[in-house]
C-alpha cells in the first residue's frame, strides 16, 4: 500500500481516515479541499489544482483524499494501488457535518484550505443530503473498474467498517486477515 486514493461523500469521514492512515504509514495525506479552496472560500483554478496534484503524484508514496473528478481523477485511479470509497449513509454524513461545524466553528479545520472557517448553510446541507450523492453510481463504477484493474479496493459503509479497516493496517501495508472489502 503505497499510493492510496480515498473518496466518498462529504461528512463520511474521508479526511479523518486519510489522516489516521497517513499516521500509520508515515505518509502525509493531500486533502483536495485544501488544494481547491483558497483563503476566504475562493476557488482555485482547475489548472493550479491539476499542477498541485500532479506534483504530489510524482512521489513514491501518497495518500490523496477527496473527490474532484475534474482533477486528474482517471490518472489517480490508474496510479493508485489502493482505492477506498467511503460510502456512508447521507443522514450519518449530515450528523457528522453538523458535529464538525460545532467542533470547528469560527476556525479552519486542518484538512481545509487556509482561511476557510468552518461553515454550515442550507446550500451545503443540500449538497450533503442530495446534490453530492448524484455521483454515487459513478463512484461504485470507479470501485468496480479499479478492482478489475487489479487494485486493492475497499468500499466502507460505516464508522465500524472504517475503524476495522484502519485497525488492520500495519506500517508496512495491510494485515490481510483483517480486511473489510
Amino acid at each position: 500500500m503505497k499510493k492510496i486514493m480515498i473518496f466518498g461523500f462529504s461528512g463520511g469521514g474521508k479526511s479523518t481516515a486519510a489522516n489516521k492512515l497517513g499516521q500509520k504509514l508515515g505518509i502525509k495525506p493531500l486533502h483536495l479541499d485544501s488544494v481547491h479552496w483558497l483563503p476566504n472560500w475562493i476557488e482555485n483554478t482547475r489548472e493550479n489544482e491539476i499542477k498541485h496534484v500532479a506534483e504530489h503524484m510524482k512521489g513514491e508514496r501518497w495518500i490523496i483524499e477527496g473527490n474532484y473528478r475534474g482533477v486528474l481523477w482517471k490518472e489517480r485511479v490508474e496510479a493508485c494501488d489502493t482505492l477506498v470509497f467511503i460510502d456512508v449513509n447521507r443522514l450519518v454524513c449530515l450528523k457528522n457535518v453538523i458535529g464538525r461545524y460545532f467542533k470547528y466553528r469560527g476556525s479552519t479545520r486542518p484538512d481545509m484550505g487556509y482561511g476557510c472557517n468552518e461553515k454550515l448553510d442550507l446550500e451545503f446541507i443540500k449538497w450533503v443530503i442530495y446534490d453530492g450523492r448524484r455521483k454515487r453510481r459513478k463512484n461504485i463504477e470507479t470501485a468496480e473498474l479499479a478492482r478489475k484493474m487489479g487494485k486493492c479496493v475497499y468500499v466502507l459503509k460505516n464508522r465500524k467498517q472504517i475503524n476495522e479497516w484502519l485497525n488492520s493496517v500495519e506500517p508496512d501495508g495491510i494485515n490481510e486477515r483483517n480486511i473489510v472489502k
